[in-house]
């Protein structure tokens, strides 16, 4: 089973939580002011990368609160979790991804 790390609870089963896609995407500005292609691309087109990915998360059945994280999509591996409006530590001058050091534990799936 893989546990993620909640930066609120702590590491819990993978099936606590729901996947929210791609993190950091800033609202635009003036919504209304965007015809419908950039309207329907802020919507709906995301990065796809294979690699280390930044992600949202919610605890959705444990404290309900959302996160960011840092999953390698290959191997579905989580780097790093951190609270919502922050930054992930390799971006404030610490370890760089995907080589920092994780305080997420994860085993082999059974």
């Amino acid at each position: 089973m893989l546990l993620i790390a909640c930066p609120y609870c702590g590491n819990r089963p993978e099936t606590e939580f729901r996947c929210g896609g791609q993190a950091h995407i800033a609202r635009p500005e003036q919504p209304g002011a965007l015809d419908d292609q950039n309207w329907s691309e802020y919507l709906f087109v995301r990065k796809n990368p294979r690699g280390v990915h930044a992600e949202r998360w919610n605890h959705a059945h444990g404290c309900g609160r959302w996160f960011n994280a840092l999953r390698d999509t290959v191997t579905d591996r989580f780097i790093e979790t951190y609270p919502m409006g922050e930054r992930p530590r390799s971006e404030q001058g610490g370890a760089t991804a995907p080589a920092a050091t994780s305080d997420i534990q994860s085993e082999a799936r059974a």
